[in-house]
């Protein structure tokens, strides 16, 4: 009687697929891009800010406009927080139900990493923040450090980690997407103070006929987009924060495979299309202009910051960022791998998670919108909690860039073997299509 063959213990951060590689790649590309406009968008609003005009700041924020009929007539910052942002999660909306359907995370033994670290990375954060905060008034702002921004990840990386291996860069992505989607079940759940119950029934039915026309793959941008901004309007009007809509339609939008990507129809599903369309108004308008509306916060020199980060809701948000996401996401990452019997993949080593777990400190874009709901927009405890930020973000930059700088030897071993890799691939791509002309050897 023959033996069974050894079970091969599962890999952690493996090579995925060349197609899943290079939709990774594009998406890094895009968010990147839009992490510089970011930086940007933030300096500006801090610079002016802190300069003699800083009331024109704080005046054109609070310029009202919109239809009041429709409970409409939102200042500027709330038309960021409440309009632009729902771009924001829509695309990542759509991100993650690519990721678990048709990507390499569809896979539940590679899904499990990513998503525990993600659960982790959210967790012990909050807890520093509420054991710093028991008595002192601002527990409500415990949600504040449990985001990673990607945008401003990926733009570190984009200086000191050129060559890190596309499963890490996999691994960063879809943890960011995941706890951006735990932030907004949290900003549903803890930050709706009143409820109407009339125009969030209501709001189902545009939802629905959103998802009807998307399954059956309607394109149509006059259909769909009134959907969806009545959608987002009657969430908006029922109390629960409009961002949420924006998740809702991404999640009704189909995802199809192509037959070569192992799926049942062939071609891209909607989810690639709109993702193609939306991901640039996300990445290049939506999120630099929030930053720009939200990050204006006047420090008043070394003893503002001072004074800023001798409150304890910013000293929690800077604990929680800082040292709560890379001791969860680090904590979480181990643990799964101690208990599947899992082992890092060829050439990397838990140093390299380390970096990445310090990089998911780099909060901003949530982090600020959970901030401004916490304790109201403008306020002086806001404003500490966005110095807190501010500030841990730069450190946990910092610290990921020193700790990923010391493996570059090795990543640019790995990345020679990845590009390889992928030459191999394409070239044997080419081959079963037959080449640019669709000749195929043995076909006349």
């Amino acid at each position: 009687m023959l033996n069974p063959p050894p079970r091969r213990a599962p890999r952690l951060f493996a090579r995925g697929s060349w197609a899943e590689t290079r939709r990774i790649t594009a998406i890094l590309r895009d968010e990147t891009i839009g992490g510089a406009l970011l930086l940007a968008a933030t300096v500006l609003a801090l610079g002016w800010a802190n300069s003699p005009w800083s009331a024109s700041y704080d005046a054109l924020l609070a310029t009202d406009f919109g239809p009041a009929a429709l409970h409409l007539d939102l200042s500027v910052r709330e038309w960021a927080a409440d309009g632009l942002l729902a771009v924001f999660f829509f695309v990542a909306g759509l991100e993650l139900k690519r990721e678990f359907v048709a990507g390499d995370l569809r896979e539940p033994s590679r899904a499990a990493v990513p998503v525990a670290a993600a659960v982790g990375g959210v967790v012990v954060p909050a807890v520093l923040y509420s054991l710093l905060n028991l008595h002192s008034g601002a527990l409500r702002g415990w949600a504040i450090p449990t985001a990673t921004d990607i945008a401003f990840a990926l733009s570190v990386l984009a200086v000191v980690g050129r060559n890190l291996p596309t499963a890490l860069r996999t691994f960063l992505l879809t943890l960011a997407v995941v706890d951006d989607l735990l932030a907004i079940a949290i900003i549903a759940v803890a930050y709706t103070d009143e409820l109407s119950a009339v125009p969030l029934a209501v709001a189902v039915v545009p939802l629905a006929m959103f998802t009807l026309l998307v399954q059956r793959r309607v394109r149509a941008w006059w259909l769909l987009l009134p959907l969806a901004v009545l959608t987002w309007a009657l969430v908006h009007a029922s109390g629960v924060h409009a961002t949420v809509a924006g998740v809702l339609l991404g999640f009704a939008v189909p995802v199809a495979r192509s037959e070569r990507g192992g799926g049942p129809q062939a071609g891209p599903g909607l989810a690639e299309h709109f993702e193609h369309r939306w991901r640039p108004v996300s990445a290049g308008v939506a999120v630099p202009v929030f930053a720009f509306c939200s990050a204006g916060v006047t420090v008043g020199g070394l003893g503002g910051l001072t004074d800023a980060l001798a409150d304890r809701a910013a000293l929690g948000v800077v604990v929680g960022l800082v040292a709560g996401k890379a001791i969860g996401i680090f904590a979480t990452t181990w643990l799964v791998a101690r208990f599947t019997g899992a082992s890092l993949d060829g050439g990397l080593a838990w140093v390299d998670v380390a970096g990445l777990a310090l990089l998911g400190g780099i909060g901003f874009t949530v982090s600020l919108l959970i901030g401004e709901l916490a304790f109201g927009p403008g306020s002086v405890r806001d404003d500490h909690a966005k110095v807190g930020v501010l500030t841990a973000s730069v450190l946990a930059a910092l610290l990921a860039s020193v700790v990923l700088r010391l493996r570059n030897r090795a990543y640019a071993r790995i990345h020679q073997l990845e590009t390889a890799a992928a030459d191999h691939d394409t070239d044997h791509a080419a081959d079963e299509d037959g080449g640019p002309d669709g000749y195929r050897p043995g076909r006349p």
